[in-house]
């Protein structure tokens, strides 16, 4: 399905989308990224929250390392201003890279089993395909920022992925 390349470069993707995307928030007042805009998970920042707790926790079943400290219901508070989504995107853009790094082409062949809170049950899938639903999941839940972003009167960044730095 995919190789161990792709996983790193979508890796360096999500970094650097979410470097760009820092400083279209800084320039928006607060109230602005909590403002409720009709969105999936209401605003800008509950946006944010979710899609960190969800690298969070897939993280944790890809890497074997810490799962968030809160539960799926609770994804939209997990960071509750824009220091904080800041200083916990940082960390887990690093740990989604050195993961990604880490991986193989026979590891990515491979499945992943793990308890699925949503499921309510013990869930096996191809890590490959785990690993597109991940960031498959960024994309679309920045899109969804990207759009109530434009929506404030900002500019958004750009997120062609041909015009990504090498």
């Amino acid at each position: 399905m995919i190789d161990a390349g792709f996983a790193v470069e979508m890796a360096r993707y999500n970094r650097w989308q979410n470097s760009q995307l820092d400083g279209f928030l800084e320039a928006l007042p607060a109230e602005e990224l909590s403002r409720d805009r009709g969105a999936f998970f209401g605003s800008i920042l509950r946006t944010l929250s979710h899609l960190c707790w969800g690298d969070h926790i897939w993280l944790s079943r890809f890497d074997g390392g810490s799962p968030p400290p809160v539960g799926a219901g609770e994804s939209v508070t997990y960071v509750t201003d824009l220091g904080g989504w800041r200083a916990l995107r940082q960390t887990l853009d690093a740990r989604i890279l050195v993961w990604a790094e880490g991986l193989s082409d026979a590891a990515l062949a491979g499945d992943l089993t793990w308890h699925s809170g949503a499921a309510g049950r013990e869930v096996t899938k191809p890590l490959g395909l785990l690993t597109v639903h991940f960031f498959n999941h960024q994309t679309h839940h920045r899109g969804q920022v990207h759009a109530m972003l434009t929506a404030t009167g900002s500019k958004a960044p750009v997120s062609d992925l041909f015009l990504m730095p090498a």
